[in-house]
């Protein structure tokens, strides 16, 4: 990656952030609500005891006390030093990190060490091009939405493929304002509110688990009597699950309807710029 193509993914502006590597939705119950009770728990309790190193083992402990444990995938590790850096609570990231602590660097007694966890770039920055990611950090500006949706390469990119096929180009990251931004994010806020969710607990986009391993899911298209939909990558990104030919028709609409708007609305902003 060129150096001008480097976008900083994890803390890319004061409104979106990501903490999906440290395990962040590994969690058994890893809804909204849940994770900003856990993330608020635990910056306070740092904020309150934690002076210098000497205090972080007494930290750890108390949280793995505090906390449930339960994961979907045992071997990924939910790192207990993850909280919020704002008081607004805007923003994840790693409480030992040295712009946290005054220029101290406590990385070292994380799980991962502080040279992995400074180095590691998740398969989006090799996988999402530099369009994609600009656009993707202008449409959301929420650290829980944006964190499942810039880590699901398949979601980024095919919708990003079916608009870019429909307005014969890509997308300038610049034209991600009012309208053309509020459609957009409509469609990724769909990763939480789809209405044909799976609802296992062991379900994560097209991933399902078993403790140890992970799967890939499949939707029957055999079973509901018609083709591998084109959608298909978009729905096991959505952590779909179809009973009938009719939801899964709904599905398609759903989708199909939000591209065709994109579309339109896109193209007739360029036709105002001519």
């Amino acid at each position: 990656m060129k150096e001008e193509d480097f976008i900083h993914l994890c803390q890319p502006d004061s409104g979106n952030s990501c903490g999906a590597c440290c395990g962040l939705y590994n969690y058994a119950d890893n809804t909204k609500d849940s994770l900003i009770r856990r993330l608020r728990n635990r910056t306070g309790l740092f904020r309150k005891i934690v002076k210098d190193m000497a205090d972080l083992k007494a930290f750890s402990d108390r949280i793995k006390e505090l906390e449930s444990s339960e994961k979907l995938y045992e071997v990924i590790y939910c790192c207990e030093y993850l909280g919020f850096l704002d008081g607004e609570e805007k923003r994840v990231g790693c409480l030992l990190h040295p712009l946290q602590n005054d220029g101290v660097d406590m990385r070292d007694v994380s799980f991962y060490g502080k040279e992995l966890c400074n180095g590691h770039f998740c398969p989006s920055y090799q996988f999402l091009s530099r369009e994609e990611k600009l656009s993707m950090i202008r449409i959301v500006d929420d650290w829980y939405l944006y964190g499942l949706c810039i880590t699901d390469i398949d979601l980024v990119k095919e919708y990003f493929r079916f608009i870019s096929e429909g307005i014969c180009g890509v997308p300038r990251p610049d034209r991600f304002e009012g309208k053309l931004r509020d459609i957009a994010l409509r469609f990724f806020s769909l990763k939480i509110s789809w209405p044909f969710r799976a609802t296992d607990t062991n379900r994560f986009g097209k991933y399902y688990f078993d403790g140890l391993q992970y799967m890939i899911s499949h939707i029957d298209y055999d079973a509901l009597g018609c083709e591998r939909s084109k959608f298909d990558k978009i729905f096991l990104s959505f952590t779909s699950r179809f009973s009938t030919l009719e939801e899964l028709r709904r599905g398609e609409d759903i989708i199909r309807e939000n591209i065709e708007e994109f579309i339109a609305c896109y193209k007739m902003g360029a036709v105002g710029q001519l």
